[in-house]
């Protein structure tokens, strides 16, 4: 299996380059709870084993309100090093190779507690904060109240 270029999204650890990319869908899991974050990771040139690592929270597209994260570099980084440590060989052709993330783990790659997000109707609110806290909350307003200030910036 190989990850399409389209979307990825290159990264160089230890001097070797490698493209990874977060999935597009969630899995079909029933019903029975959100589908956890997952993202692949392989060689940019000559791949090999795809890497395949799955946090212990849910994808940002999730509808049961769920925690989530951003996958940042960082992050991605730091799971491609513990997974060469754990016997991953990008340059070998073979199964995918994944690595399971615990929250204990999540947070001792980060180098301290990840800075969940709650999905909400309008954006992300950071894990603990309010509607305040939203970063682009727009009001909502009566058609009356969008004529008026559409009139108002016409008039200015």
């Amino acid at each position: 299996m190989a990850i399409p270029r389209k979307g990825s999204r290159p990264i160089t650890i230890d001097g070797v380059v490698f493209r990874w990319r977060v999935g597009h869908r969630p899995s079909r899991r029933g019903g029975d709870g959100p589908s956890p974050l997952t993202f692949v990771v392989e060689r940019a040139e000559d791949p090999g084993c795809v890497l395949v690592v799955s946090l212990p929270c849910a994808r940002p597209d999730n509808q049961w309100g769920s925690r989530t994260i951003a996958v940042r570099p960082l992050l991605v980084a730091a799971c491609v090093r513990r997974a060469l440590e754990s016997g991953w060989r990008p340059s070998r052709p073979g199964p995918l190779f994944t690595l399971d993330l615990t929250e204990d783990e999540l947070t001792g790659l980060l180098g301290g507690p990840p800075a969940y997000l709650i999905p909400f109707l309008w954006g992300m609110i950071p894990e603990g904060g309010t509607i305040r806290d939203l970063p682009r909350a727009r009001q909502i307003w009566s058609r009356e109240n969008d004529e008026k200030a559409s009139r108002e910036r016409r008039e200015t």
